[in-house]
């Protein structure tokens, strides 16, 4: 990774003294940027396959809005490979265009022939180029209408050859578009934290903010798919060719978003040629309209092609150890699959045997050293399967970590042997009529009585409150505390004891929650979880680890989409059809349902320094909220759209679009999350 950051950073240095900035679009000489990629050796990547060099150089031009055709070097110079030394030493200057379809190459004019290669028959030919016509239009540098010459080359290449030319040429271009649409973004962001309007910056703007959080978590989404697919082809996985598309469909419409979200943030300044963003502007959507012809899903290996013909979405490599692990998990829910559910309490028990419930726990607590990239497959898997011990996941997540770090040990003794056994049935004490999202601001108060306390107060959508055995319950004691989160503090109370009323609500999803009533409920010290006035560091210790947990919501998700393409399979191959727009839709909610687990991934990564965080772990775990949130909501209208009446009646499909908008509710709304991103990028407060 670092060899690879250091050749980015040398071409960003070849392009500082050639093609500065996306504004030289109009005064660049083109040929001496050739000129240069040719001397530091940018069109030798080919033979080596080196498709990460590759993209970190694409995204560099794409920053600068130039278009210099690595990527069609690169891709000729391995289905040519006795063509590759003279590409390289930019003999041969290719520009390739697929199938038959008109000879107009966005090259920057830099291309001495074209190579037409034929994706059904793996018919490759290069030839000459005698005339090249500029062409008025979107595009700069210009498009040109190419007429070919004399053939110099031709040959027939394997399938697997013409797969991986299209994946790198899909890749290519979204990595650029998505390079392209982030430097708009980053300058919006800059604007916005000067840009003064009505005595503020425009930063500290409510719709500024959710504008700007919005553009920055579709941008870490496509880069995140990106890395993935490059990762597919340096690996040679079967797979890679879908990967490039779900990149390619998602850059096809986040970079878009990405860049009409900085246009409005720059306002008039990004509207004028003098402006980075009027540049970009051209090349974003000169790119994807790439994205839209050619390479797009209308082709029969596009992402609904391939998904609907049997091929999964591709998996997720977390190392040989967390796949070892995957194994052994899949194992286990087989052996106690019944039907179409599980034995549950057979399940239990042996979870508890396993110490699965008790990943990376000290061994003195009969813990089992494990990685967070394990933490992860253990949810995804079991969420996957249906969410069989559902609530005794939720348990170990959400307050186990918090007890083993704050917990007393008489409260470790009490509670880490049930959380273990899976045997904890709880409910969390968060929200309030005036404190949802807004934690901090909790008014269910706890006063000192002698060495106890006394709790009044009242909590709202307490999920299964009416069948805990205790509640976690955060409450404040220190009403006049500044910050305003200074004052809170932890119990973990009993939920038959005296002064605790219970009121049961049915939600949308068909699930009970309860609003519970706390007045004068006398609770000992020794009911309180960490410091006295701490307990925000308690909370917070706690929701770290729902990082965790959206990765089973994304498996869940994942779940609905595999149910509803294998009753497309059965429609198609019954001799029916999918039609265009529902194949898109299906391509769309694929690809952001894979840019979801990606991002889950990074979040989960970040919480112990590991992996990659792309450059905004701080955000990580409120990007991957946001983006599964509303993918869950877009994907229910999207099952019921395609699949058709049938799928509103009781089952899965149902269920699934009745409880999605809690995953934009819950754990703090996506409003609120997008301003923590906001912030996050170094806006002000609002």
């Amino acid at each position: 990774m670092a060899e690879v950051e250091d050749f980015r950073d040398a071409v960003a240095g070849v392009l500082d003294g050639l093609w500065p900035a996306a504004v030289d679009v109009a005064t660049a000489d083109v040929a001496k940027v050739a000129e240069a990629a040719v001397q530091q050796g940018w069109f030798q990547l080919g033979p080596e396959g080196a498709a990460d060099y590759l993209v970190a150089a694409v995204r560099t031009l794409g920053r600068r809005a130039c278009p210099l055709p690595l990527a069609d070097a690169y891709v000729a110079s391995r289905l040519l490979p006795d063509r590759a030394g003279a590409i390289g030493a930019g003999e041969i200057r290719p520009a390739v265009v697929l199938d038959t379809g008109p000879l107009i190459v966005d090259d920057a004019g830099t291309s001495s022939h074209v190579l037409v290669v034929d994706t059904h028959t793996g018919a490759v030919s290069l030839r000459e180029i005698d005339v090249a016509e500029p062409l008025e239009g979107l595009a700069r540098p210009a498009w040109r209408r190419l007429a070919p010459g004399a053939v110099v080359a031709e040959r027939t290449v394997e399938p697997a050859a013409v797969a991986e030319a299209v994946a790198v040429l899909r890749l290519c271009v979204a990595a650029r578009a998505v390079a392209a649409a982030g430097r708009a973004h980053e300058l919006a962001v800059e604007h916005a934290k000067v840009r003064r309007q009505f005595g503020r910056v425009i930063g500290a703007f409510g719709a500024v903010q959710q504008r700007v959080a919005a553009g920055q978590i579709d941008l870490s989404a496509s880069e995140a798919l990106v890395d993935e697919a490059v990762g597919a082809l340096l690996a040679g996985r079967d797979d890679a060719p879908l990967a490039a598309a779900l990149a390619a469909r998602h850059a096809r419409t986040a970079a878009q978003r990405v860049l009409a979200g900085a246009q409005h943030t720059l306002g008039a300044v990004g509207f004028f040629e003098e402006h980075d963003a009027a540049w970009l502007f051209r090349r974003v959507h000169t790119d994807l309209t790439h994205l839209g012809g050619g390479l797009d899903d209308r082709r029969d290996d596009g992402v609904a092609a391939r998904l609907l013909a049997g091929e999964a979405l591709p998996h997720f490599h977390l190392g040989t150890r967390a796949e070892a692990f995957r194994d052994e998990v899949r194992a286990l829910l087989a052996r106690h699959r019944t039907g179409d559910g599980y034995d549950v309490e057979a399940l239990r028990q042996e979870m508890d045997d396993q110490a699965l419930l008790a990943l990376n726990w000290p061994p003195e607590h009969g813990g089992r050293a494990a990685a967070v990239e394990e933490q992860v497959v253990l949810h995804e898997e079991m969420k996957y399967a249906g969410g069989p011990v559902d609530r005794a996941m939720s348990a170990t997540m959400l307050i186990g970590h918090s007890l083993l770090r704050h917990g007393t040990p008489e409260q470790k003794a009490q509670f880490l042997p049930l959380l273990h056994a899976g045997q904890l049935a709880f409910c969390l004490g968060y929200s309030e009529p005036e404190a949802g999202s807004d934690l901090a601001s909790l008014r269910t108060r706890a006063v000192r009585d002698g060495d106890g306390w006394v709790i009044d107060g009242q909590k709202l959508w307490t999920t299964r409150g009416q069948t805990a055995s205790h509640v976690w319950l955060a409450v404040r004691t220190d009403p006049d505390a500044t910050p305003r989160h200074a004052g809170i503090t932890i119990f973990l109370v009993p939920m038959d004891t005296p002064g605790i009323t219970v009121q049961q609500h049915v939600a949308l999803s068909g699930e009970i929650s309860c609003t519970v009533f706390y007045d004068g409920v006398r609770v000992p010290d020794s009911a309180r979880v960490g410091e006295v006035h701490g307990g925000w560091k308690v909370v917070t210790d706690a929701l770290t680890a729902e990082r965790v947990v959206m990765g089973g919501v994304a498996a869940t998700l994942r779940r609905h989409f595999d149910e509803t393409l294998a009753l497309l399979r059965a429609r198609v191959a019954d001799g029916g059809t999918v039609d265009a727009l529902d194949r898109d839709r299906i391509a769309w909610v694929a690809a952001r349902l894979q840019a979801a687990r990606a991002l889950v991934l990074r979040a989960t990564r970040s919480m112990d320094g590991g992996g990659s965080g792309g450059g905004d772990a701080r955000i990580a775990g409120p990007m991957a909220a946001v983006l599964s949130g509303d993918l869950a909501e877009e994907l229910g209208r999207t099952c019921l759209d395609v699949l058709g009446p049938e799928a509103a009646l009781a089952g899965r499909y149902d269920a699934a679009i009745r409880v999605a908008p809690m995953y934009v509710i819950g754990g703090g709304t996506n409003d609120i999350q997008r301003g923590i991103i906001a912030r996050g990028l170094g806006l002000p407060r609002e």
